[in-house]
């Protein structure tokens, strides 16, 4: 059995050739840098005390219920696939995060998805109402953007100067609002009930969940001192991964159980929901995630080994049980 080395130790550099992914522990990847994120976020959103103790309180709650952390570990691996140092991103890392978390409670709230179990455990408004949960998810929404705009003082490198922290501001703001995720949720409800077709239901989830993880690759890569022609590249692997992301969430909806996911299954089958097994069928889905997880591969061609562990989420996405 090989000594398992410290999380600063694993890097994409010490993988060469054919033996990459059997040199490098990708769970162990996953579970360290998880685990940074993790941290960094309860840094971010700290304990308070006063009249607003019960926001901060409800924000943390969801904030720090475990999870995959999928989209701020793609940050800080793009960010490593150009060259940087994951600190120089972390801090857009946990606004990605953060932003995540806020769409959840919103969507679990009693008029979007009306859940009441997320991550295995109840859902925020069930344990804190329907008015703190809303606000708790503006906090978070909110608070994300001053997180990423402080990140600008942590930093004197070249690749954290202030153009290139806007832009990423810009392009995460565009990912979560009309344009993308908000978007893409206004469609998914309003096409509760309809037979969407395959381009419609693509362009729904291109918004609402594709384009955060497109411009979670893209800012992470731009903080690292990425060049255009790797943020273009980086945006193509996105964009596939992101859609490969959701079909297995489609296929895990009808496939597991609650006590496997953390929370309700079969919810889009009983709302009316156009989903890819729906319209596809389950095996034509799961190739089609596997078809995407190879273009997303495909995407990083030019990049050498410091890109492995995006090539390995890549095939995590579609393989995942949760």
């Amino acid at each position: 059995m090989r000594d398992v080395k410290p999380i600063e130790a694993i890097t994409a550099v010490e993988m060469t050739g054919e033996s990459a992914d059997r040199e490098f522990d990708f769970e162990l990847y996953l579970r360290q840098r998880a685990a940074l994120v993790e941290q960094a976020l309860a840094d971010r959103v700290a304990d308070a005390h006063g009249p607003a103790s019960r926001l901060l309180e409800a924000m943390r709650y969801s904030l720090l219920a475990g999870g995959k952390r999928l989209r701020p570990v793609l940050a800080l691996a793009a960010c490593e696939a150009v060259g940087g140092a994951i600190d120089v991103a972390m801090s857009f890392a946990c606004a990605i995060e953060m932003i995540h978390t806020y769409s959840l409670v919103h969507d679990d709230l009693p008029c979007m998805d009306d859940d009441d179990l997320r991550r295995g455990r109840p859902t925020n408004h069930k344990v804190y109402g329907e008015a703190i949960a809303t606000l708790a998810g503006d906090g978070l929404l909110t608070d994300a953007f001053k997180v990423l705009a402080q990140a600008a003082a942590q930093s004197g490198a070249a690749h954290s100067a202030p153009e290139a922290l806007l832009e990423t501001i810009a392009e995460l703001a565009d990912a979560a609002g009309s344009a993308g995720m908000v978007g893409g949720q206004v469609i998914d409800l309003l096409g509760e009930g309809r037979d969407l077709r395959l381009a419609e239901l693509e362009e729904l989830h291109r918004r609402k969940t594709g384009a955060l993880f497109v411009a979670a690759v893209r800012g992470g890569a731009r903080l690292g001192g990425g060049s255009p022609e790797e943020l273009t590249a980086l945006g193509a692997y996105g964009a596939a991964l992101g859609l490969a992301f959701q079909v297995i969430d489609d296929l895990l909806d009808v496939e597991s159980s609650a006590e496997d996911l953390g929370k309700r299954t079969n919810k889009d089958q009983a709302r009316g929901k156009a989903t890819y097994p729906a319209l596809l069928g389950v095996e034509r889905s799961r190739d089609l995630a596997r078809e995407l997880a190879g273009k997303a591969e495909r995407a990083l061609g030019a990049f050498d080994d410091r890109a492995a562990p995006l090539r390995l989420l890549a095939a995590y996405a579609v393989e995942r049980k949760l």
